[in-house]
């Protein structure tokens, strides 16, 4: 039988007090961890924080894609069309033009081909695979942050979740436009992957999505806590104070779940991607408590 939730909260409360015990936020405030725990119909089994607004690094690439996806579906958006590759862009504050900064960014494949074109559907791939910041950029160009938008609000998302401007645009964020997420939300984000929600487009563009989810390279948040060869679908996101995940799991011969783990907390990037692995760790342990421990 699975631990029970207060039980399984107890057990997240100590494992999170241990690898935070240093640890303080930027500004001094205590670190904040959050953890949803659910299924496909997107129903907690656990909550803890979940509700808390973090700044959304790298995870609003999932609600990008998504739209992408969906826009591609409904005709109006050719996977295939070539797109010019640029790492300059244009503010949503005043349309004044900022340049990306390519040691930010772990995507050489696209910033090798400044100047030349990239297919929509390659944008998506390295957005997700590598956490690419210049396709990102380049496909909100694209595809549209009102599109972004209309998946949050399908999915139910909070107003704390919204994806209001590109990466590295500096005006936009020193006047407030920014991108927020809870764990709550990510959680529902991804459970309705997971379970091909038709008012998102179904299977047309969620297994796609779901597949790009699957090949993600940076596997050391919740993926790393995992027994060794779990499925899992994830995209994570990480700057200095920063490290989320949001992973749909689908254990062999048993019924998927999805975890999402946000954390804002004074750490350096490895400590910070243990620390959501080892919640990780936490959940999977509670959920099999005769069973598998991590690989």
């Amino acid at each position: 039988m699975p631990t029970p939730p207060a039980e399984l909260d107890s057990r997240l409360d100590q494992a999170i007090a241990r690898l935070t015990a240093v640890a303080r936020r930027g500004d001094g405030a205590p670190p904040v961890v959050s953890v949803w725990l659910g299924d496909l119909t997107g129903r907690p089994r656990l909550e803890r924080e979940a509700l808390a607004p973090h700044y959304a690094a790298s995870t609003m690439k999932l609600p990008l894609v998504i739209a992408a996806f969906r826009r591609a579906v409904r005709g109006e958006l050719d996977l295939a069309a070539p797109v010019q590759v640029t790492g300059t862009f244009a503010s949503v504050l005043d349309g004044s033009p900022f340049s990306m900064d390519e040691s930010d960014d772990q995507d050489p494949e696209t910033w090798a081909a400044v100047g030349r074109t990239r297919t929509v559907a390659e944008l998506a791939e390295a957005a997700i695979t590598r956490s690419s910041n210049i396709a990102t950029n380049l496909l909100i160009d694209v595809v549209g942050l009102d599109e972004v938008a209309e998946v949050l609000r399908i999915v139910g998302c909070s107003p704390a979740t919204v994806v209001q401007r590109g990466i590295e645009d500096a005006a936009a964020r020193a006047a407030g436009i920014t991108n927020t997420v809870t764990a709550a939300d990510l959680g529902l984000l991804m459970a309705a992957v997971g379970r091909r929600e038709p008012v998102l487009g179904g299977d047309a563009v969620l297994a796609p999505v779901e597949r790009l989810l699957g090949r993600q390279e940076h596997r050391d948040q919740i993926p790393a806590g995992l027994p060794t060869g779990t499925p899992t679908a994830s995209k994570s996101g990480w700057i200095p104070g920063v490290s989320h995940d949001v992973a749909l799991v689908r254990p062999d011969g048993e019924e998927p779940f999805v975890l999402a783990v946000c954390t804002t907390v004074d750490l350096d990037e490895t400590r910070a991607a243990s620390l959501v692995a080892e919640i990780a760790v936490e959940v999977w342990r509670a959920e099999h408590p005769a069973g598998e421990e991590r690989a």
